[in-house]
C-alpha cells in the first residue's frame, strides 16, 4: 500500500469511529486511565521523611491535607466535607481524645511473693489511657485467666461462667478459641470472627468492670510480631470522644510477651501451653494466677481536632446517591528508633498506596463525564488509632448511609506489579464483592478468597465502620498470584512485608517497586463504582451477615 492509499484508510477509520462510538460508548465505554508514573509519585511524597510519618494532630496532618486538597481541587472536584455557613468546606471536622504518657509507665507483677519489674515496650505495651482519666494508679490488682475472654451466647460459649471480674486484671489470649483447630468448629474454624479481635477483648472486659487487660502476644495468632504490637501501642492514643468512655474502655490495656505470660503462670504452678488447650473447650473456667500487678503512669489528656478530607463529584440524575471511594491518610508518625536508629515511620505501603489510588480514581472519574450519582472521595485520619475517622463518619454521616450506595475502600496496594487475582479483607459476602468478582472475570483476573482469614484483615480496616452501620463496603487486596512468580513469590513478598516492615520506619519507598499491578486494581475498582454511580443498583449484604439487618432498616428510602 502506498503512502496516499494508507492515508486515505486512515481517514475512512477515524471517520467511521467518529460516527459510531457514540452509537456504542454506553456498552464499551474507554477504560479509564491510570498511570504508574504518577502513582508511584504521590507515594514517594507522602511516604517521605518530609511528612513525618502522616501522624494525626501533629504538623504532618495540615501537610498531608494540604497536598490531598491540592491534588483533589487541581483534578477539578469540589469540596464535599463540613458545611459552614451553607457552604462546603474540603474537611469533616473530627474530635478525638488524645493520651499520651508524659514517662514511661511502672509496672510492677507480684509473683508467689517474687517482685517481677515490666519494662515499657520489652516486656509490655501499655497503652495510655483512654477510659477519660489522666492517671493509672493500681495497686495489688490480682491476675485471673479468663481464656480467650469471649461470651457469645449465640454459640453458647462463655468463658467468664459467672465469675465476678470487677477490679481484676485480666489475662487473655489474642484470636479465636478455634484459632488452630478445625474448621467448621465454634467459632468458625480458622477465620477470626470479631471475638478474636483485640478490641472486642478490651470492649467486653469494661462491659464487666474490669481494672485492666493483658493480651498475650503470639506471633501467629496475632498474625503480626511484637515490633508491630509496641509501636502501634506505646505511642499517643486516639478514640473518638465518647460520652462515657468507661463502658468500652479499662484503666488499663495493655499486651504483653508470650514468654512473660509463662513466668506467671509457672509462679502459679500452673502450665501455660495446657493452660490455652483448657481454653478451647467450652468448660473451661477462669484461672486464678495468684499474682497481682501495681501500676502508676501520668498521661497528657486533650481532646483535640483531627480531619478527614472530602472531595465530591455531584451525580447529574441522582446527586443525593452516593458511592463512597475511601483510604486512610494516617500513619503512626514520629515514633522510638529501629535498630538503625530511623524514628520516621513513614507508611509508604500502609496507606500511601491507598492514598494515591484514591487522589488517581478521583482524577479519572473528573476526566470522564459526571455519573449519574454522585462520588464521595473520602480520605479517613486515625485508621492507624483503631478506624476512628471512618467510625466519625459512620456515626456522623456527610451524605445520608441509607443512600450510600457503598464503600470501594483501598489500604495498603501491591508495589510488585500485576496480579492474575485479586482478593478482599476477610470472607464478608455482599453484593460489592459479586460485582467485583464479575468484573474481575471481564478483565481476565480471578477472585481468591482472603489467604489469611486468621489474621481478622474484615475488622481491620476503614469499611468495618461502615459495615456496623449497613452500608455495604469492602477493601480491595491486592492479588498474591503475581504474573511474575507466580503465588509463591506473592506470598513470600507478603511475609517480608509484615515481618520487615508493617508498621516499622522500613516501610518507605523503594525505587525498584512496580506500580502496574496498582494501574491494574485501580482501572478494576473504576469499573465497578463506574457502574454503581450509574445504574439502579442497591448492594446489600448476604442474607445471613450480621450487617444486613442495619442495611434492611433504612429499605424503605432507596427507591
Amino acid at each position: 500500500m502506498n503512502f496516499h492509499k494508507e492515508l486515505l484508510v486512515k481517514r475512512v477509520a477515524l471517520l467511521l469511529a467518529s460516527v459510531l462510538l457514540p452509537l456504542t460508548a454506553a456498552s464499551a465505554a474507554p477504560v479509564a486511565t491510570f498511570d504508574a508514573q504518577r502513582m508511584s509519585n504521590h507515594v514517594r511524597t507522602l511516604g517521605s521523611d518530609a511528612y513525618e510519618g502522616r501522624g494525626v494532630a501533629t504538623r504532618a496532618e495540615v501537610k498531608t491535607i494540604d497536598y490531598l486538597v491540592g491534588q483533589f481541587r487541581g483534578a477539578g472536584l469540589q469540596p464535599g466535607g463540613d458545611l459552614v455557613h451553607g457552604k462546603r468546606m474540603w474537611t469533616q471536622a473530627v474530635p478525638l481524645l488524645r493520651s499520651e504518657f508524659t514517662a514511661d509507665p511502672k509496672i510492677r507483677l507480684n509473683l508467689a511473693g517474687a517482685p517481677m519489674v515490666l519494662v515499657q515496650r520489652e516486656q509490655i505495651a501499655l497503652r495510655a489511657p483512654m477510659d477519660g482519666s489522666k492517671t493509672i494508679s493500681l495497686a495489688k490488682v490480682p491476675l485471673l485467666f479468663v481464656g480467650y475472654g469471649v461470651a457469645a451466647a449465640e454459640r453458647g460459649w462463655d468463658d467468664f461462667k459467672g465469675v465476678d471480674v470487677r477490679g481484676k486484671m485480666l489475662v487473655m489470649l489474642v484470636n479465636d478459641p478455634d484459632f488452630d483447630g478445625p474448621a467448621g468448629a465454634d467459632f468458625g474454624g480458622k477465620a477470626m470472627t470479631y471475638y478474636g479481635r483485640w478490641t472486642y477483648k478490651y470492649e467486653e472486659a469494661a462491659r464487666r468492670g474490669a481494672a485492666g487487660v493483658m493480651i498475650v502476644h503470639e506471633t501467629a495468632p496475632a498474625s503480626y510480631g511484637w515490633n508491630t504490637v509496641k509501636n502501634s501501642n506505646t505511642n499517643a492514643m486516639f478514640d473518638i470522644v465518647r460520652v462515657s468512655p468507661r463502658t468500652v474502655h479499662t484503666p488499663f490495656e495493655s499486651w504483653i510477651q508470650r514468654d512473660i505470660a509463662a513466668r506467671i503462670f509457672a509462679a502459679a504452678g500452673l502450665d501455660y501451653e495446657r493452660a490455652k488447650m483448657a481454653a478451647k473447650r467450652k468448660d473451661f473456667r477462669p484461672m486464678d494466677l495468684h499474682a497481682t500487678l501495681d501500676a502508676s503512669a501520668t498521661a497528657d489528656t486533650s481532646v483535640i481536632t483531627s480531619h478527614n478530607v472530602a472531595a465530591l463529584l455531584a451525580g447529574k440524575t441522582h446527586p443525593n446517591e452516593t458511592l463512597i471511594y475511601s483510604a486512610h491518610w494516617d500513619h503512626l508518625g514520629i515514633g522510638q528508633p529501629d535498630a538503625k536508629g530511623d524514628k520516621i515511620y513513614n507508611g509508604a505501603v500502609d496507606n500511601a498506596t491507598g492514598v494515591a489510588h484514591l487522589i488517581e480514581q478521583a482524577r479519572a472519574f473528573a476526566a470522564e463525564p459526571r455519573t449519574d450519582r454522585s462520588i464521595l472521595f473520602l480520605a479517613v485520619t486515625a485508621e492507624e488509632k483503631g478506624l476512628l475517622g471512618s467510625e466519625y463518619y459512620g456515626t456522623h454521616p456527610l451524605y445520608p448511609l441509607a443512600t450510600t450506595v457503598g464503600m470501594l475502600n483501598t489500604d495498603s496496594m501491591g508495589v510488585h506489579g500485576p496480579a492474575r487475582d485479586f482478593s478482599i479483607s476477610g470472607s464478608a459476602k455482599l453484593g460489592l464483592l459479586d460485582d467485583l468478582i464479575a468484573e474481575g472475570a471481564r478483565e481476565g483476573r480471578h477472585f481468591t478468597p482472603d489467604a489469611h482469614p486468621e489474621a481478622g484483615h474484615f475488622f481491620r480496616s476503614d469499611h468495618f465502620s461502615m459495615a456496623k452501620v449497613g452500608v455495604p463496603a469492602i477493601s480491595l487486596d491486592a492479588g498474591l498470584d503475581l504474573v511474575k512468580g507466580g503465588a509463591a513469590r506473592g506470598e513470600a513478598l507478603a511475609k517480608d512485608y509484615v515481618t520487615r516492615m508493617y508498621h516499622q520506619p522500613a516501610d518507605e519507598w523503594q525505587s525498584d517497586w512496580d506500580f502496574t499491578g496498582m494501574v491494574a486494581d485501580a482501572e478494576l475498582l473504576h469499573a465497578v463504582g463506574k457502574k454503581l454511580a450509574n445504574n439502579r443498583e442497591w448492594p446489600n449484604w448476604s442474607k445471613d451477615s450480621e450487617f444486613r439487618a442495619a442495611r434492611d432498616r433504612t429499605a424503605a428510602l432507596r427507591k
